[in-house]
């Protein structure tokens, strides 16, 4: 199966197919303490911060979902959308076929859509190993008039991926090497797995400017690749992988208590305001949603703006009530 056809079944299996990583999120191991006496008016609660150098009016990024052509195109045209109508950040998925396709062509100028929020650019750190460079990097951000890059780890994904890239020996030092006089900043993420405080820090030691934990608890791309290479044998060999991973609660957790310099975006599992608002207070500066968002995409920007405006007011309301997060059992 072609790189292309690869990223429309994604799709259409994240659409139709229980993907659900049979971990969950971790959030409702977490209690918000109520604040009867808030001692504030409401209307003034804001969320507006500040992310990649720009303002942006909530911690809610649009995470990465696609970066392919036909489908993923148009669905990244209304993500983009809503993102520049409420002004949250946008992430892309990986643009890796734009770089293996060249006839493909590039992406609709993405700041003809969006020309102020921030906006990410996505490919696979793997590809490093596999004939990627700096300048492959350098083009990912180009076509995207992205503001950073973000390199993803998927060890797990690529091992059950028919034909998958699985050489991650010496990544690290490429890494570190990119970072080094890269023109935008390098975030990391993960797939669905999480990365654990030891893994951020030896990450951020390389100059990566933030980890996106996206632990498990959303969607388990294990699942999505045993469903596409459709064989039984696949499905017996990965059964034991679809509860794999670190909880997106406990990766934040972990790494904020252990080493609480490093920067950390939440994502994996996140379905509403109160999960954004619990991923903060345990130490997180924006919150990622991705998959919830493919449907309302396919509806149109105004039903991918109103999901997203009733998680932001869920936010601010959780944070109207509540300043102070403790694990159940705790109370």
């Amino acid at each position: 199966m072609s790189i292309v056809s690869r990223k429309k079944n994604h799709i259409q299996i994240c659409l139709r197919e229980d993907v659900q990583s049979e971990i969950p999120s971790g959030f409702d191991d977490y209690r918000l303490e109520h604040k009867a006496l808030p001692e504030t008016d409401f209307a003034d609660i804001s969320l507006e911060t500040e992310f990649l150098g720009r303002k942006i009016s909530a911690p809610v990024l649009i995470s990465s979902m696609t970066g392919g052509p036909d489908d993923g195109n148009r669905i990244n045209h209304v993500l983009l959308e809503a993102a520049n109508e409420l002004k949250i950040p946008f992430a892309f998925g990986s643009l890796r076929v734009f770089i293996e396709e060249l006839s493909l062509g590039k992406i609709e100028k993405p700041r003809k859509i969006a020309p102020d929020i921030p906006i990410l650019a996505n490919l696979g750190a793997v590809q490093l190993n596999y004939r990627f460079t700096r300048d492959s990097c350098l083009y990912a951000v180009e076509i995207t008039e992205a503001d950073a890059l973000y390199l993803h780890l998927n060890p797990l994904q690529e091992v059950f991926q028919v034909s998958g890239n699985t050489n991650f020996s010496g990544l690290l030092p490429k890494i570190e090497t990119l970072c080094k006089d890269f023109p935008v900043p390098i975030l990391i993420k993960e797939v669905g797995s999480g990365i654990s405080a030891s893994d951020a820090r030896r990450l951020t030691d390389a100059g990566v400017s933030m980890i996106d934990v996206a632990g498990a608890g959303g969607t388990s791309w294990v699942k999505v690749e045993t469903i596409a290479d459709g064989r039984p044998e696949t499905a017996d060999l990965a059964a034991p992988f679809f509860d794999w991973g670190i909880s997106t609660a406990q990766c934040i957790e972990a790494i904020h208590l252990q080493y609480p310099d490093i920067r950390l975006i939440a994502s994996g599992g996140i379905t509403n305001g109160v999960e954004v608002w619990k991923a903060l207070l345990l130490g997180a500066e924006l919150a990622g949603i991705a998959r919830p968002l493919l449907k309302p995409a396919l509806n149109g920007t105004a039903a991918t703006v109103a999901f997203l405006t009733t998680i932001i007011n869920q936010t601010r309301i959780a944070k109207f009530v509540s300043e102070k997060i403790v694990k159940v059992g705790q109370f």
